[in-house]
């Protein structure tokens, strides 16, 4: 059974189940799920709670002796498994499986965890959890969904914005969700209920933005210069190194390489996506942009990855982050 997260509330208003599993890459939204779920477990009366970190030196002894003792006033009781790794190892995984077979009586357990692969979700323990309970899956809030983020955040305060507005918000705070959440709180702080103004929103919100270099990577890919300028502006305001930059983008540039000679020659776009190291979400990205660019464009730009390396290095004269920003113009001005 899986459950989104904006559905859990819902859920847990009609029932609240024996055992749940909150897992996920946004942090957040791990922690708000987990919350209402405890919260709703603390008001139908499991007051007591228990702790367990499950990983490579757990010993599966400790929660069999737990789960098949009674409380001790009697009480019924909330058990918080935690596997903070995501691999709760042998010993580990042996335990939530047989923990799993036996559930103790008058308890509610919550089992949190980060992001799990496909091969992890393929191992026993993790089906063992999905066979008996409902998973809950917590995926990144991607940049062209914060904004309609941000607005259902503020109308939960009694509070909107226009949509230009919300898309400067989300630009603020792009890949830091823990942050546009306070930042949305604290507008709450500032103003009464009702319709927040640019000027407003401005003066409050910090630019909290977190960048990394693959959306760099997949700005230049998808030839979108102004996001590209954002980031590329973003990472060399945070300190990012030229040269680990440099690094991701000319191996992006090679995987393209490799796609586009391998689409010209009629071969397997799922061998071609094993061959260039190309892998989830990321692979649509790739083949458009494969299917999309030159050849021709492609080299040139892996040349430039060379300029751009004897100038980090010092053997030749220029500036790394204009040539940077050269280097993202290729990919917007030329299609093919």
């Amino acid at each position: 059974m899986r459950i989104h997260p904006t559905q859990l509330s819902q859920h847990l208003q009609k029932q609240l189940l024996p055992l749940y599993t909150v897992y996920g890459e946004e942090s957040l939204l791990a922690i708000e799920a987990a919350d209402m779920i405890r919260s709703k477990a603390h008001q139908t009366g499991y007051v007591e709670r228990e702790i367990f970190t499950i990983d490579n030196q757990f010993n599966r002894s400790d929660l069999r002796l737990s789960s098949n003792s009674l409380s001790l006033f009697g009480e019924r009781r909330v058990m918080d498994l935690r596997i903070p790794s995501g691999k709760p190892g042998k010993e580990g995984g042996m335990a939530i499986e047989e923990y799993c077979r036996s559930l103790p009586s008058d308890t509610v357990t919550l089992v949190t965890l980060p992001k799990i692969d496909k091969q992890g979700q393929a191992t026993k323990w993790f089906k063992a959890l999905e066979n008996i309970g409902p998973m809950i899956s917590v995926s990144l809030v991607e940049r062209n969904q914060l904004p309609d983020w941000i607005g259902r955040r503020l109308s939960m305060q009694d509070q909107r914005t226009d949509s230009s507005t919300l898309q400067f918000f989300a630009e603020k705070v792009e890949g830091n969700l823990l942050a546009a959440d306070q930042e949305i709180k604290k507008l709450a702080l500032l103003y009464p209920p009702g319709m927040l103004s640019f000027t407003q929103v401005k003066d409050t919100v910090l630019e909290v933005a977190r960048y990394d270099v693959l959306k760099l990577s997949d700005a230049m890919a998808t030839g979108d210069i102004t996001r590209y300028i954002l980031v590329l502006k973003g990472l060399q305001g945070e300190g990012t190194t030229a040269p680990f930059i440099l690094t991701i983008l000319a191996a992006q540039i090679r995987s393209l390489i490799i796609l586009r000679k391998g689409l010209d020659s009629d071969r397997p776009l799922t061998q071609l996506m094993n061959e260039a190291k190309i892998w989830g979400n990321r692979q649509k990205v790739m083949e458009s942009a494969a299917r999309r660019i030159g050849l021709k464009l492609l080299v040139h730009a892996l040349l430039h990855t060379a300029k751009i390396d004897k100038i980090i290095k010092g053997v030749a004269t220029g500036d790394t982050w204009v040539e940077f920003l050269q280097l993202g113009l290729r990919f917007s001005l030329n299609k093919r």
